[in-house]
């Protein structure tokens, strides 16, 4: 075979695989190219989602910090009735230590008299208006059921002409 011929093949074949190699850099190139847009998009989407699970996230901690306030608030709507129920209970206890300390000393002036109907109405009276005090505590108040303090002014516990029993 002639020389130009080798030369002529070689040439052929060197251009062959120079194409071969540019295509397969294109294609290379490419799908660098195509996996690059792909990783772009999932950031922006792995962005987007955080961004909702920040938003999320706060709303959470905002509805939870709501709570914490309402149930405090609630606490302290609670003590608050409770103390000024006690409060009401010992002023009523010290009106019925001063009630009887003045029926004993009008027993001791006058021994008898507290026998009598018209001593009986006062004291009934003054059992009405403890009774009516506690009244306003029950209804004013949001005490609990199972609060002393409204078991004793139960209507359960009235007696006659609608004054407690102690």
């Amino acid at each position: 075979m002639d020389t130009w011929l080798i030369i002529v093949i070689v040439i052929a074949v060197l251009i062959v695989l120079a194409l071969v190699a540019l295509a397969i850099t294109k294609r290379g190139g490419a799908s660098k190219e195509r996996k690059r847009e792909q990783a772009l998009e999932h950031l922006r989407e792995a962005e987007l989602l955080a961004a909702r699970a920040d938003k999320e996230q706060a709303l959470a901690d905002e509805q939870a910090a709501r709570a914490r306030r309402e149930r405090a608030e609630a606490e302290e709507r609670t003590a608050l009735a409770e103390r000024e129920a006690h409060e009401h209970t010992v002023h009523a206890q010290q009106e019925r230590s001063m009630a009887a300390e003045l029926k004993a000393k009008a027993e001791k002036l006058a021994p008898g008299l507290a026998q009598s109907d018209g001593s009986h109405h006062q004291v009934d009276a003054d059992r009405r208006d403890v009774a009516e005090e506690q009244d306003v505590v029950r209804h004013d108040d949001p005490v609990r059921q199972d609060d002393p303090v409204r078991r004793e002014a139960s209507p359960q516990q009235e007696g006659p002409h609608g004054a407690t029993r102690a």
